[in-house]
């Protein structure tokens, strides 16, 4: 099979297992999942869904060596995914977004269910070694650190939100090796100018306040449909498509639905308020990494050499907090700044 990729072009695919994982109805589900949300209508143009992040992280596995166990892990690592991606995680738990780990949670039993098992069976698989994540460094590790699922979707990100070129994202790629399940740079320019980019692209697209609208708005918004029974939890592992089918229709004879929605799709301008006057209080994860680089046979972190980045990737590691104001709530059914 030849796989045209966004980041890594033309690639091969002759793998049977992953062949046939790519193709299973739960991994197919996964090009109808926007990667950010409902990101269209707040940064146009900057769709990915999470089927191309999914096979990007195998794509870089199976590059970097890594076993196919691993390789089938990363494959399958977001099939757990809700519509609009991260939006559940301000649905659940608190529904603040600090915690955003929903599908994490959901990842053993959303297998379980599926026939990603009998698959996996096949090939001489059982599906509970493909969840352990310790087990797979290179797929993946907690903040600071690089891992193949980080430095995927935030290639792909910087793509899209036009912070990088492809020349210049090919330029990082290759100062990038793995020594010891280690994702390591050549040097320490490589690895400050990765980091760098990365806090870009954080500050600009994850942690920004247009995340913290779209992500806070679309979980009230799913919260009120399903309280009004528009959508069920049932639905939330389907497609986005599917549930906007549902719940577009209902705006016609609801005036507080037609406002939700109008919000999740940026028809009204905001501001940045206070705890005495907002609409919404969003929480949003705000990442850094801190990569190692190569220098005179050593590994090193760069925070460790670099005081000027560790108090920038001590800062930007935090959340953000966003009390939110609209300033414009305008429908026929309902009157300026119905609540």
């Amino acid at each position: 099979m030849h796989y045209q990729d966004k980041i890594y072009g033309g690639v091969k695919i002759d793998e049977p297992i992953i062949l046939e994982l790519m193709k299973c109805k739960s991994m197919q589900r996964l090009k109808g999942i926007d990667q950010h949300g409902h990101y269209e209508n707040f940064f146009p143009h900057s769709n990915i869904s999470r089927f191309e992040h999914s096979v990007g992280v195998f794509i870089l596995l199976r590059e970097f060596g890594a076993s196919i166990l691993e390789q089938v892990s990363g494959l399958l690592h977001d099939v757990s995914h809700t519509v609009f991606s991260h939006v559940a995680d301000y649905i659940f738990h608190d529904g603040s977004g600090r915690y955003q780990n929903f599908q994490d949670d959901e990842l053993e039993g959303f297998i379980e269910r599926s026939e990603i098992p009998g698959i996996l069976r096949k090939h001489g698989i059982n599906y509970e070694d493909i969840l352990d994540d310790s087990k797979f460094l290179l797929k993946e590790r907690e903040l600071p650190d690089l891992c193949a699922d980080r430095i995927d979707y935030f290639l792909r990100d910087a793509l899209a939100f036009k912070k990088a070129t492809k020349k210049e994202i090919k330029e990082l790629f290759s100062n990038l090796f793995v020594e010891k399940k280690e994702w390591v740079f050549v040097n320490k320019d490589s690895a400050k100018k990765y980091a760098n980019l990365f806090l870009e692209v954080n500050n600009a697209c994850w942690s920004g306040l247009e995340s913290g609208v779209m992500l806070k708005s679309m979980g009230e918004l799913l919260k009120y449909c399903i309280n009004k029974k528009i959508v069920t939890r049932d639905d939330l592992f389907t497609t986005d498509k599917e549930v906007w089918i549902k719940i577009r229709p209902g705006v016609k004879k609801d005036p507080r639905l037609r406002i939700l929605v109008d919000r999740a799709d940026n028809k009204y301008k905001y501001k940045i308020s206070d705890k005495k006057d907002f609409d919404l209080l969003s929480l949003n994860k705000s990442r850094a990494v801190d990569p190692l680089f190569y220098e005179n046979g050593k590994l090193i972190r760069l925070s460790t050499v670099d005081k000027e980045f560790k108090k920038l990737q001590e800062k930007y590691s935090k959340h953000k907090k966003y009390y939110i104001k609209f300033l414009e709530e305008r429908s026929a059914e309902s009157p300026k700044g119905l609540k």
